[in-house]
């Protein structure tokens, strides 16, 4: 079968012939129908981020499809349509039982851990696959952003301990932040988005948002003045808000940082390798709470796609498909910020 295959990083990706995956007893083979560019892709191939597996590897994690094979402890699973999670944890170790799947030490992440969704098909372990019973309005390949770009803003606004009425404020309002705006909204929020793009902004203003600041174009006290009075508007509370950095940009960090008020509530969703100097001390004085959430665990899939296939969580503005033999170009175009929507690739190679 055909995949498209990260050789070295910072060099072109190719599109290259491998040999079809079989699953072994615990796994399952998964018709791919359409995987999703992440930004985290980029990061491998473009960034420096490392692999943990040796290169060459089929990047993807944003997988949707048909499992068209089985191994014999999964058999049952044959012919369903899955969402495979972009963590895969092992399910025994402490840290799954504690709840804590989603940092299991010995999780399998496609595109990182073991070849990804870039391809035809791929083989993964058939625990914690989240089974499609009713896709809604929606096409499977349009189902694959679930895997990451709406899964894990919902984990994250899931331990924020977020409640209706609550004051949500998400920095960084494309790609992930897009859901984490909408799935605040759809869980009973008031949302203020920022972020130093119009046309995001624009975008989840009509998607969940109540209030959109754009940062370019204002200074962080006049900023903060905003969200506090538009908090008062809306009669949300003073304190305890919800902060979701989403933009995994160190000026979007500060701003998030510098919005911790009294029992708030920060948590970092995006991603940057370069640093940030912060006032630690803040989090003592106003008593509040700074969290990390990485990806999200597979027992929270089932809840964030009804989200979706109940129609209160939109995806359709916001991705885009692409044939997966354009696959190089469409990676490149992602990492130049020429493609706003989420790019969706999907095999259009004869199997």
């Amino acid at each position: 079968m055909k995949a498209l295959r990260l050789v070295a990083p910072n060099e072109p990706l190719i599109i290259e012939e491998v040999p079809a995956p079989q699953p072994g007893a615990d796994e399952v083979l998964v018709q791919v129908a359409g995987c999703g560019v992440c930004h985290t892709d980029i990061g491998f191939w473009k960034d420096g981020v490392p692999t943990k597996k040796e290169l060459p590897l089929t990047l993807g994690h944003e997988i949707s499809g048909t499992v068209i094979a089985a191994g014999a402890e999964y058999e049952q699973m044959v012919g369903r349509e899955v969402i495979i999670p972009a963590v895969i944890p092992c399910g025994e170790c402490v840290l799954c039982k504690e709840g804590r799947g989603n940092v299991c030490r010995a999780q399998m992440m496609p595109g990182n851990d073991i070849d990804g969704g870039f391809a035809e098909q791929i083989v993964v372990p058939g625990r914690g696959l989240c089974t499609i019973e009713d896709r809604g309005d929606y096409e499977l390949w349009e189902l694959s952003v679930v895997a990451d770009a709406v899964t894990t803003p919902y984990q994250a606004v899931v331990r924020s301990g977020l409640r209706a009425g609550d004051l949500a404020i998400v920095i960084g309002v494309g790609g992930i932040g897009t859901y984490s705006v909408q799935v605040a909204a759809a869980l009973g929020a008031r949302v203020i988005a920022i972020d130093v793009d119009a046309a995001k902004l624009a975008a989840v203003a009509d998607h969940g948002a109540g209030f959109v600041i754009n940062s370019a174009e204002t200074d962080f006290k006049s900023l903060k003045k905003q969200v506090r009075g538009q908090a008062k508007e809306w009669g949300c509370a003073s304190h305890s808000w919800k902060i979701f950095e989403c933009s995994g940009h160190p000026g979007g960090q500060m701003t998030a940082f510098g919005l911790l008020t009294f029992a708030s509530t920060l948590m970092v969703v995006g991603f940057t390798l370069a640093k940030t100097e912060v006032r630690l001390s803040n989090l003592m004085a106003f008593d509040a709470t700074l969290q990390g959430t990485w990806g999200c665990k597979p027992e929270l899939y089932p809840e964030a796609l009804k989200l979706v296939t109940e129609g209160k969580i939109t995806l359709k503005p916001f991705i885009r498909s692409f044939p997966m033999s354009q696959g190089p170009d469409v990676l490149q175009q992602v990492a130049d910020h020429q493609i706003d929507e989420r790019a969706i690739l999907i095999p259009d190679w004869e199997a």
